[in-house]
Formats: C-alpha cells, structure tokens, sequence
C-alpha cells in the first residue's frame, strides 16, 4: 500500500470534527489549526474547540491561531502546503495588498481579477489550481463569505469558513456547505 495523502486540517466547531475524523482515519493529517482555547461557562474555565479536543485525543499534532497570520503561513508552507490568493478583487490590488502586509514571499501564487468583465471567483480558483499545478482534489480553499464557499465548489474544492473577519453573517458559511 503507498503513503497516505498528507494533509492540514483547519476547523474549529463540532460539525468540522467528523471530518478531521475521516481525514484522521484515510489521511496523514501533518497539522491541525484552530483557533485559541477559549472561556466559557460560569466557572469562566479555559475550553479547547471541538477541534482541537479531538485531534489531541487522536494524537495529532495542533496549532492554535485566532488569526491566519505570516507565522501561520510558514507553519503551513513547512508542513509542505502550497499557498494562493484567489480574489475576487483586481489583480493589482491582490498584489499591493500581498505586499502591504509583508506576506508576498509565502504564496506561491496570486490572482485576482484582470479585467472589469471578468467576475467568475471560479474561475480565478481555477486558474490558482491550474498555476500551482494541483487538481483540484489537491487544494482547500478559504473563505469568509458564502461567494468564496460556492466558488469552490464549482471547482471541486472544499472551502474552510474563517469567521475573524466578521464579515459573513452567523451561519452564512455553514449553510453554504463549508467544510470546516
């Protein structure tokens, strides 16, 4: 039998843990990143996310993350992932925005729109995949609004909800079919 898939899983709430599960049980999963412990309940006790509760159970290793910052970024490039940016923003944009914030050497690509015409986000997912040189069963996509989450689908690709923008409405990317 040949080595299994390698993979990074990003979750945090109870509906993402049965699929860390069944990536656990058919996937190397190489990092596990969710967000911080949090305080809850009266006592005001520190509790893990659902997520990371699990994946110490299964002994995997775990990064905890409120934010995907640059450390985070060459955590994931460590663990071998190729990074993109897919935007629905013009490309000049995409790309002063990259280097504003200091993190244009971590993707190996970026892409966004290059025309006013074009506004298939798909499309610009598709070109990501094909210019990384992945199929699509080779990448996650990461979204914070509904439009990212149906985007990837189109293309085949499962999209992890990231909700520390506040940007998507309570439940937007759930019940647009996020993964995680």
């Amino acid at each position: 039998m040949g080595s299994k898939t390698r993979v990074v899983f990003m979750g945090t709430p109870d509906f993402a843990v049965p699929s860390l599960e069944a990536l656990a049980r058919a996937c190397e999963v190489t990092l596990v990143l969710t967000r911080p412990d949090a305080v809850r309940g009266r006592g005001r006790a520190l509790v893990p996310s659902p997520v990371k509760a699990r994946a110490l159970e299964l002994g995997l290793p775990v990064r905890e993350a409120a934010r995907v910052t640059s450390e985070v970024m060459e955590e994931l490039r460590s663990a071998g992932r190729r990074l993109a940016v897919a935007s629905s923003k013009r490309e000049p944009l995409v790309m002063r925005a990259v280097a504003d914030n200091g993190v244009a050497g971590l993707f190996d690509v970026c892409l966004g729109k290059t025309s006013d015409e074009q506004a298939d986000k798909a499309g610009t997912i598709a070109r990501a995949i094909e210019a990384l040189g992945l199929a699509p069963s080779d990448a996650v996509m990461v979204g914070d609004r509904h439009h990212d989450v149906d985007a990837a689908a189109a293309c085949g690709v499962p999209c992890v909800g990231v909700t520390y923008g506040g940007t998507a409405a309570p439940g937007e990317l759930e019940g647009a079919g996020a993964c995680a």
